[in-house]
């Protein structure tokens, strides 16, 4: 079998529980980040891996849009205000440069409980809403019948064969269209190995969360990542590129 000419990194925002909710944070959002594998190697990784030269002498630290916008850990430098605008300013830069397509489905899971009398996990509806989208893409980009690999954050055995097996089930056709997807492979990764595509969608779902909790609330980094999502042939986002339930 050949490989695609494109990989996929995923990453989440927000919790997946309905038992106790965030009013606050209502949402879980999925993400899903296609890169070009030439362009990612020769562009994406190296542009972060300057980042972190740049600001901390060696490329160790791990992006985390959390600790960013806590300024702890390693990101405790951007306690100083010049360092957090100089920070910011280089992160803003790196979303509207890389080269990606972005996928991605929220849950507001308090409507979701309001609507529903048993109302499903919230990261298998988002997971997917955001693997349908992704195999009408590879076929749009002729890579239907090519392997390509998504590449998610391990996060417990456990909580790993549960999404592995979801994941079986929604390639085998357990979906919309029921559309087999013999060709989407699932990986596992650990954050200590420091993976630039998993940084970078960390990175992309807090703003996409945060901007349809409050839409009108400013927030230059959901105008940058919005740039990047998948459209179709009118410039339409809502049901192609980001999917907001219900």
């Amino acid at each position: 079998m050949s490989f695609s000419d494109y990989i996929i990194y995923a990453d989440e925002s927000g919790d997946h529980s309905l038992t106790s909710i965030n009013p606050q944070n209502p949402v879980f959002v999925l993400v899903f980040c296609i890169f070009d594998k030439r362009k990612y190697v020769e562009r994406a990784v190296p542009a972060v891996q300057r980042l972190k030269f740049d600001f901390w002498g060696h490329d160790c630290v791990v992006l985390h849009s959390h600790e960013i916008r806590k300024a702890t850990g390693e990101f405790n430098i951007l306690l100083n205000p010049n360092t957090r605008q100089d920070f910011l300013a280089r992160i803003n830069g790196l979303i509207e440069e890389i080269p990606v397509t972005v996928i991605a489905a929220v849950i507001d899971k308090q409507r979701h409980v309001r609507r529903y009398s048993d109302p499903a996990n919230p990261y298998e509806i988002a997971l997917t809403f955001c693997m349908e989208r992704l195999h009408r893409w590879l076929g749009e980009h002729d890579q239907a019948d090519r392997q390509t690999h998504l590449i998610v954050e391990c996060r417990g055995a456990a909580e790993d064969r549960k999404l592995e097996l979801e994941f079986r089930r929604i390639a085998d056709g357990r979906n919309a269209r029921n559309e087999a997807m013999p060709h989407l492979d699932i990986r596992f990764m650990d954050k200590k190995h420091n993976s630039t595509g998993l940084q970078i969608a960390d990175l992309f779902a807090h703003p996409i969360g945060r901007h349809v909790i409050n839409p009108a609330q400013p927030n230059r980094a959901y105008e940058l990542v919005e740039t990047k999502f998948r459209r179709n042939e009118n410039g339409r986002i809502q049901g192609f590129g980001l999917k907001v339930f219900p």
